[in-house]
């Protein structure tokens, strides 16, 4: 087993890593929870999972089924599931533990943020986007109609489980789209990790369990130091991890936060476009641009707008990035490259010059 650390003072948390961790998950999740309830919440796509998961408990939890998607991100699914765990009686000391991909995630800790004031939840993730990303670091959020995870508040797990032969079950695309958070991360400041991408990405997406588990853990690593350095995204380190992220959001609300194109592959082209926009003011060289665009497209992921299903106004887009969470003073910070492996925050970007580059960008 493989154990990453996210230190956080007295609410520093394990995520422990296992091929098969899952049916042994009592042994991480029952002791400290002994004499409290346990409720397991969960998407209709993952009952095979919940059912090893209830076994391996004994079948001392409970359970709350909700539907799946991003449209489950809502005010309404919010309430929904706070029913539900009151009507179970949930109390502080009670474990929540989410089930599922980065959806149920961020769903379960905002409740869990708020439910009571605050009660211990647990993740255990399903997906690979959730495993490498969502299920770390204690974002939580629902949407809103004015865009992605704009309600929500920071909430840590107080454990991670993450059991790599559940994606043995995930569909092709569901893999792909995790994987673009995979190469995000060599993206930012592993320029090493980005060139281990492109050898082993395909390898990784055609089942390769050794390239899966090293992927896994390099990512959560670097997440994990990431998120110690700047929990609340207060001094600029953590800002990194939204790399493509500013484009990829618009592209997703276009997209009306539909199966039409779902997060990672919004990260993917959020990501090219990122390196384009970069290429375009001379940060980063053409060829690193095209390097980061031809590596997604290679594995299957959009590389741009059109391979994302995009026919929007440049002015559309700006506008839906004006409703970015990460607004401030009227200036939308955006994550540009001077080569890969070299991402940095940039303040001085006018949106005017983003909506320029998008009447060219592809």
């Amino acid at each position: 087993m493989k154990t990453v650390t996210v230190e956080l003072g007295a609410r520093t948390y394990p995520i422990l890593i296992e091929a098969g961790l899952l049916a042994r998950a009592d042994q991480h999740l029952a002791t400290p929870t002994k004499g409290r309830r346990i409720v397991i919440v969960a998407d209709e796509n993952v009952t095979q999972h919940l059912a090893t998961l209830t076994a391996a408990l004994g079948g001392a939890c409970e359970t709350v089924i909700l539907p799946p998607g991003e449209s489950s991100k809502s005010w309404a699914m919010l309430e929904r599931l706070c029913d539900a765990l009151l009507a179970h009686g949930v109390e502080r000391g009670d474990l929540v533990v989410a089930l599922g991909g980065g959806v149920i995630g961020d769903l379960v800790g905002f409740a869990c943020a708020i439910l009571k004031r605050g009660c211990r939840f647990a993740q255990v993730p399903t997906t690979l986007l959730a495993q490498v990303d969502s299920s770390v670091g204690g974002k939580t959020a629902i949407n809103a109609r004015a865009g992605k995870n704009l309600i929500g508040a920071f909430k840590q797990p107080e454990i991670v489980l993450i059991d790599p032969q559940v994606l043995d079950t995930l569909p092709a695309r569901e893999l792909a789209a995790g994987y673009a958070e995979v190469v995000k991360y060599g993206l930012i400041d592993d320029a090493a990790f980005f060139a281990w991408c492109e050898e082993n990405g395909t390898n990784l997406l055609a089942g390769d369990a050794q390239a899966r588990d090293y992927a896994i853990t390099h990512a959560v690593s670097a997440k994990a130091r990431i998120v110690a350095l700047d929990e609340y995204e207060t001094n600029g380190t953590r800002a990194l991890l939204n790399l493509g992220h500013t484009f990829g959001h618009a592209l997703e609300a276009e997209a009306g936060f539909s199966q039409a194109l779902i997060h990672g592959e919004a990260v993917a082209a959020g990501c090219a476009l990122a390196f384009g926009f970069s290429a375009t003011r001379g940060l980063c060289t053409e060829e690193d641009a095209a390097r980061v665009a031809d590596h997604f497209r290679a594995v299957g992921l959009p590389d741009g707008l059109a391979a994302a299903g995009i026919d929007a106004s440049p002015a559309k887009l700006v506008a839906h990035m004006r409703h970015d969470k990460k607004m401030d003073a009227g200036t939308l910070p955006f994550l540009l490259a001077r080569g890969i492996g070299r991402t940095y925050l940039d303040r001085s970007v006018d949106l005017a010059e983003v909506e320029a580059f998008l009447a060219h960008a592809r």
